[in-house]
């Protein structure tokens, strides 16, 4: 277990950037970045031993500056999208970016997001973990508060990546980070990852509309290409004429957890035959929002690989899109004072061969 640092170049603010690579004994490796609180780079093993980098990304920081596909990011303050850019917190409205179709929000900015700002940061030799921390201000991103955020990245000994976040705020506010890492188990430059099978803990999920905005209604996945309450290879059903797919471009939707609320549990399975890699995921959090990487054009990553459409998948943990709106839908506010406190865990093991 150990965690070495090296430069990572410089903003073009003229911050100096840190990358922090944290082992464990299993081969194992987690980069992390203090620019965007970002995991660049996940080496796991397979079955037989040989690790590969299961995260899309990028080798410089001029990239990640750009970033429009959001690799590897901390999301915050608010992940997801807020319908019509704007919501009221005890009478007074709020208004955001309308960077999404025009009138919506979508990851609350593209240019000021967490994943644009600089993090102070800590190393926790006892913990094998990197503490990212930031002060966002009031009306940061168009949120009220003064916000302290902090977010771990833990590499344990049993081949976990836990990210813990905890924040504080002076005024009621809306936080709902989530970290938006593509995965590819056979590796990042493998190509597709419609190979892979996908079980996820959830008998619904939220319907959107044709701008990815939940309808408000919770409905069943059950004979519909949703349901991944029995491992199913993603690729099977992506482009099924449905209407949700459509909308979507494919997978892009919210799944409603079936879980204990507040509780750490595990809530999805994510496997590839090939690599005999699988990864568990677990969250204390209501949902997942599952998107198959549809929009991804033609991005030049890690190695001069070209990514493409759908060749990473992301379970992004948090409460429901545009939750802040929606009575029916657990909250995101964050009341004045108390403390905000979520842990998600990527466990990864191996399964036997074909």
């Amino acid at each position: 277990m150990s965690i070495t640092t090296e430069s990572f170049g410089v903003t073009k603010k003229g911050e100096k950037v840190t990358l922090y690579r944290i082992t464990n004994p299993n081969g194992m490796i987690a980069e992390v970045i203090d620019y965007g609180a970002i995991l660049k780079s996940l080496f796991v093993p397979d079955r037989n031993g040989k690790t590969a980098d299961v995260v899309l990304g990028f080798d410089d920081l001029a990239s990640y500056q750009v970033n429009p596909s959001f690799f590897g990011s901390t999301i915050g303050r608010n992940a997801n999208r807020i319908a019509g850019a704007q919501f009221c917190i005890n009478g007074e409205l709020y208004t955001l970016a309308k960077n999404d179709n025009g009138h919506n929000n979508l990851h609350s900015d593209f240019e000021t997001c967490f994943n644009k700002k600089m993090f102070t940061a800590e190393v926790l030799e006892d913990e094998n973990a990197v503490k990212f921390s930031l002060e966002s201000p009031d009306m940061d991103q168009g949120f009220p508060g003064n916000l302290k955020a902090d977010v771990i990245y833990r590499l344990t000994e049993n081949n976990g990546l836990e990210i813990e976040y905890f924040a504080v705020s002076d005024k009621d506010t809306v936080y709902n980070p989530t970290n938006h890492s593509y995965f590819n188990l056979k590796g990042h430059d493998s190509g597709s990852a419609m190979s892979h099978k996908l079980w996820i803990n959830a008998k619904e999920y939220t319907p959107a509309d044709n701008e990815s905005i939940p309808t408000g209604e919770l409905a069943t996945v059950a004979g519909t290409p949703f349901d991944f309450t029995t491992a199913i290879v993603i690729g099977d059903r992506i482009n099924d004429d449905f209407e949700q797919l459509r909308f979507g471009g494919g997978y892009d939707h919210n799944f409603v957890l079936d879980k204990a609320k507040g509780k750490l549990e595990q809530i999805a399975v994510l496997s590839e035959e090939e690599s005999g890699r699988r990864m568990s995921v677990y969250t204390d959090l209501p949902g997942v929002q599952f998107y198959a990487g549809n929009f991804i054009v033609n991005q030049t990553g890690k190695g001069g690989v070209k990514y493409s459409r759908r060749c990473g998948v992301c379970l992004e943990t948090q409460y429901f899109p545009n939750s802040i709106n929606e009575k029916n839908f657990e909250s995101p506010l964050l009341k004045a004072g108390e403390e905000f406190h979520s842990i998600t865990k990527y466990v990864f093991s191996t399964e036997n061969g074909k």
